[in-house]
């Protein structure tokens, strides 16, 4: 089985930590395969940046259309997820989506604390139709890029947020971020509840998925794409959407 682990954003280490996660998170004989795309911001901060992020991570996706089994989008917004889903030929599980159903598995409230403005994630868990099991949601005072370049100093800066959240009736906490790949593992033993990290919850239901082989929609609002007329698009992207 081969998964692509793709970043939304054009920073390499994240991507790095990403795949890192992912490839722990696989099973035995997994292939993950990563991939960032050529344009877009360096990490996704603003509703802007998210957009122009989403046409940057499409693309990536139509270059490895038909060599990969399944997608994991390694972005904590998860940033073009419908339209890839629509255009892929196969499975395609988002970071914080698969982590919020993670979540409701585990027990009845979550939290999620992440960089910045949390405000886009309350936005996002209603999207999901889980605003009813979202018992708060935390922010750290840090840049993003910080959690790759000093990364115990974030440790410390989430545990105290972690600790609110379940104050706030959490029962497990969704590591929002594709910065903090990995910080599940880092925190473990020290934080009070079970700690979510997308992309290792994206990758092992990306495997399940391909493992169900379940086949895509011919008709409804996911069926791929077919017939759409482009222009200036990158030659694979403009080919899955039917031109």
């Amino acid at each position: 089985m081969r998964i692509l682990v793709a970043n939304a954003n054009t920073t390499e280490a994240i991507t790095e930590a990403c795949a890192a996660s992912a490839r722990r998170a696989a099973a035995s004989g997994t292939e993950v395969i990563a991939a960032t795309p050529r344009f877009g911001p360096a990490v996704i901060s603003s509703r802007a940046e998210n957009i122009i992020a989403g046409h940057a991570l499409l693309e990536v996706l139509a270059q490895h259309a038909g060599q990969v089994d399944a997608v994991v989008l390694a972005v904590s917004h998860d940033t073009a997820l419908e339209a890839a889903r629509q255009m892929m030929p196969c499975p395609v599980v988002s970071m914080t989506e698969a982590a919020c159903f993670t979540a409701c598995m585990i027990g009845g409230r979550f939290g999620l604390v992440t960089f910045g403005n949390v405000e886009t994630y309350r936005e996002l868990v209603t999207r999901h139709g889980l605003a009813g099991r979202l018992a708060g949601l935390g922010s750290i005072d840090v840049a993003a890029p910080e959690a790759v370049r000093d990364p115990e100093g974030v440790a410390a800066k989430l545990l105290p947020a972690i600790d609110a959240l379940a104050a706030q009736g959490a029962d497990s906490v969704i590591l929002g971020g594709a910065a903090l790949a990995g910080f599940d593992e880092r925190l473990k033993g020290r934080a009070p509840l079970p700690l979510l990290d997308g992309v290792a919850c994206a990758t092992r239901m990306a495997e399940m998925l391909v493992r169900a082989a379940l086949p895509k929609p011919r008709t409804g609002s996911f069926a791929a794409p077919s017939g759409r007329a482009t222009k200036g698009l990158d030659a694979r992207l403009a080919a899955l959407l039917g031109g």
